[in-house]
């Protein structure tokens, strides 16, 4: 004899509402969830640093100081590192041929040391939002069309790695600004005066890139 079991509709009412709540009371991690994985995704866009002048006077190493405490960079700790792992509001330096090979290729990083290994090397700033600034030297005409509020377009630059007569004013300028198609190369190469000159365009508004990334 086969016996047959009957299941009553109120249990598979009651069997449906369990499921539904079950499923609702996930629903909250569900999209927690979901808009976490959708942040994660999007690039984050970093606004490019200003141009920071210094229309002061005085020696190298005094300007370098100042420049320094106006950016709020110390030194690196370590003895070279890659900008993208250095510590934020910290700086070093690069030699000229490195910036400019990572300048003419559009390198997404640059190594930085804590001591410059030439004479003539480039300084560098990692702000503390994590942006770059390339520190150098420009004469009083460029100081004049580099400030944001007379910078419409790009700027034709002359950085100089070093203070010398035609350039006595230091500068910083954002790096993700840049543009570089050519090789930095020495003036006064063995001299006291001598230092090196990278030839570039300053961007006028929109961001190229965020280094490091």
């Amino acid at each position: 004899m086969r016996r047959v079991i009957s299941i009553g509709s109120s249990s598979l009412h009651r069997g449906k509402y369990v499921i539904v709540l079950a499923g609702m009371s996930m629903l909250p991690f569900l999209l927690e969830t979901a808009t976490i994985a959708k942040t994660e995704t999007l690039p984050v866009q970093k606004a490019a640093p200003s141009v920071v002048v210094l229309e002061t006077a005085g020696s190298e190493s005094e300007l370098r100081r100042l420049m320094r405490e106006k950016n709020r960079v110390s030194a690196l700790q370590e003895k070279a590192v890659r900008f993208s792992e250095a510590s934020p509001g910290s700086y070093g330096f690069i030699a000229p041929k490195q910036l400019g090979l990572v300048l003419v290729t559009q390198s997404p990083d640059l190594v930085l040391e804590q001591a410059p290994s030439s004479a003539h090397a480039y300084e560098i700033h990692k702000l503390a939002d994590g942006s770059g600034l390339l520190v150098g030297f420009l004469g009083q005409e460029a100081i004049a069309h580099i400030k944001p509020s007379e910078r419409h377009r790009k700027v034709r630059l002359s950085l100089y790695s070093n203070l010398v007569r035609e350039a006595p004013y230091i500068v910083a300028v954002p790096l993700t600004k840049l543009v570089v198609d050519q090789m930095p190369r020495l003036i006064r190469a063995n001299t006291p005066e001598g230092s090196a000159m990278l030839e570039m365009d300053l961007e006028g508004t929109a961001n190229r890139k965020v280094l490091g990334q």
